[in-house]
């Protein structure tokens, strides 16, 4: 994959829509530009197009109009597989295989790329030992590991090829609340070390403001405003104001009493 200078934007969504086989548009005319080593969140409600357009970035779905580039290449001109290999991916509910142990699920990209068997041991390790997890949990399988656990090594494994760009489409949305804060806090660790390029999906304005570096408001398929978390607290757009009144930030808040 071409690279680009490092004040170019490494994802970029240029008008694209997204519609179903029926006609039913998703998304449509979004402008959106990801930076290098930032975690760029996309806020909204179920249906307002997060996760169609965190699909567009892998071409897990591919655009009705309009254009993705990932480091100034074309998606649509890109090798899917080298595109997908060159991304680590992490969704709610983890999508490990069942049948192979944390050690295979982990080493699975690595393996394909080729590597050899002592670095792919090393880096297993290193990766477990990243994520907060012990080592000999290496030989379990995913029914014999907790919530958490499965969700440690969901992340591990994207990490497992050191790719650039994280895709995390509501990573921590099942797991209670005191594991999710738990991974949240081990997350912005991570990322304070690492710098991947982060595009993150939510609904949760909460985990927004704390792990975003910029948050992208979606509703009905459309981009509403990008915004530092600083910025949106104080943002004048209606929706973002409704978001804030309805989430709160501060001890008294509506947030803060268990709303969501």
């Amino acid at each position: 994959m071409e690279r680009t200078p490092a004040n170019d934007p490494v994802i970029e969504f240029r008008d694209v829509a997204y519609a179903l086989p029926n006609g039913q548009p998703l998304l449509q005319g979004l402008n959106l530009e990801v930076q290098r080593g930032e975690t760029l969140i996309l806020l909204g409600r179920s249906g307002s197009g997060k996760t169609t357009t965190l699909k567009l970035v892998n071409r897990l779905l591919t655009p009705s109009g309009g254009e993705v580039r990932v480091n100034g290449v074309r998606t649509a001109e890109s090798d899917v597989i080298r595109l997908r290999r060159s991304i680590g991916y992490v969704i709610q509910d983890v999508g490990l295989f069942p049948h192979f142990t944390v050690e295979r699920n982990i080493g699975i990209v690595p393996r394909i790329e080729g590597w050899p068997a002592e670095r792919i041991h090393r880096r297993i390790e290193e990766l477990l030992r990243m994520v907060g997890l012990e080592p000999q949990l290496a030989a379990r399988y995913p029914h014999q590991l907790s919530g958490g656990q499965r969700q440690r090594v969901g992340v591990a494994r994207a990490l497992a090829a050191d790719p650039a760009i994280l895709l995390m489409d509501e990573p921590f949305g099942a797991l209670d609340a005191l594991t999710r804060d738990q991974l949240q806090r081990e997350f912005l660790s991570l990322q304070q070390r690492l710098k991947k390029t982060v595009v993150f999906v939510t609904h949760d304005l909460r985990e927004a403001l704390r792990l975003g570096s910029r948050i992208a408001l979606m509703e009905a398929g459309k981009l509403v405003t990008v915004l530092p978390p600083e910025d949106f607290l104080r943002s004048s757009d209606p929706l973002a104001a409704a978001y804030v009144q309805a989430f709160g930030d501060g001890p008294g808040s509506a947030a803060n009493r268990g709303a969501s």
